[in-house]
């Protein structure tokens, strides 16, 4: 490994030599073209050297520890048979200061993290702390307000935790649903019959489900009516029993239409509801978003969680983050 060194933050100097007992995983630590430890230097502002099994990191006390912490916490994780991609090493060097995620930077590399969400094809382990927050109350409570940007894994999560249970046999049914509501644009002025107007609508939800399972299980137990997938406007005059239901983009939804929805729930069942207040789609004169309308009602019902992400917990590119947080006027 050959780079410059970056200049490390104002304070003590400090530095430190890891060494590691697995060494053959030492390439999936570092990443192709030593891209992680790259990563480390631009983010934390230290400088490493890697010769044979040890690690030697320069620069502040600080730094210098936060970045022992983020190698360590990678190297546990592939120790647990987890992939290291430019996403998780992002995630953990943004948690490594987090004091409420202690575990998931752990230092014991035979200890599991705290809570993970296992599918046939993945485990999902937390990013953030919200994210840790969040599939605490996906265990724990009936109905689940997930609120927040995009990017902040609330969807997708819901919908492994549904899976995940849907496997164990603690559901029947996974049930799926959106608004139709996108961009001002009318379904009636979409080609082909029902299925081909709304599948666009709800293509994010089939993603996360083929990113969870296998296609042909996917496709089998949507045929079979395990799964479904359907516009809010189809659970009307249901009881949803047995089921893990998940409504996503719930800012598009009317105050009645929410209210619709939460009232489908049924013995045995779980729900989560997944929007961001400050991004609706309803067009003008409908009035309020059912999403915020039904937050403002319902806080602090008992069995109800409402958990609550912010840019600061956007796990896609950093830059997305940024991003976010200038459209809602942040620093």
């Amino acid at each position: 490994m050959s780079r410059k060194p970056v200049p490390a933050r104002a304070g003590e100097k400090s530095r430190i030599e890891l060494a590691f007992d697995r060494p053959e995983m030492l390439p999936q630590l570092f990443g192709e073209y030593d891209t992680n430890l790259v990563a480390l230097e631009n983010r934390l502002g230290v400088y490493i050297t890697a010769r044979g099994d040890k690690v030697g990191i320069e620069g502040t006390a600080e730094s210098v520890a936060l970045a022992r912490d983020v190698l360590q916490g990678l190297h546990s994780r592939l120790i647990q048979g987890q992939e290291i991609d430019p996403g998780l090493v992002d995630a953990v060097i943004a948690m490594a200061s987090e004091p409420t995620l202690d575990g998931i930077i752990r230092r014991d590399p035979a200890a599991p993290p705290p809570i993970m969400i296992r599918t046939r094809k993945k485990t999902i382990v937390p990013r953030s702390a919200a994210q840790t927050y969040y599939m605490q109350q996906l265990v724990g409570h009936d109905i689940i307000f997930a609120l927040g940007p995009a990017g902040t894994g609330k969807t997708y999560i819901a919908v492994a935790q549904a899976v995940a249970q849907l496997i164990s046999g603690s559901v029947q049914r996974l049930i799926l649903s959106r608004p139709a509501v996108e961009a001002g644009e009318k379904l009636g002025f979409l080609p082909g019959d029902m299925k081909d107007k709304v599948d666009p609508y709800l293509r994010p939800l089939y993603d996360a489900l083929y990113d969870c399972l296998p296609a042909e299980q996917v496709e089998r137990r949507i045929a079979s009516g395990e799964i479904e997938i359907a516009p809010i406007a189809f659970m009307r005059g249901r009881t949803l029993a047995d089921a893990f239901v998940i409504l996503d983009e719930a800012q598009n939804t009317t105050p009645m239409q929410m209210k619709m929805f939460l009232t489908r729930f049924g013995q045995n069942s779980r729900m989560v509801v997944c929007g961001d207040p400050n991004q609706t789609d309803l067009p003008g004169g409908v009035g309020a978003s059912g999403l915020n309308d039904a937050v403002q009602r319902l806080e602090g019902i008992e069995g109800l969680s409402i958990v609550r992400f912010t840019a600061a917990d956007v796990v896609r590119h950093p830059i997305v983050g940024r991003i976010v947080n200038a459209y809602e006027g942040g620093d």
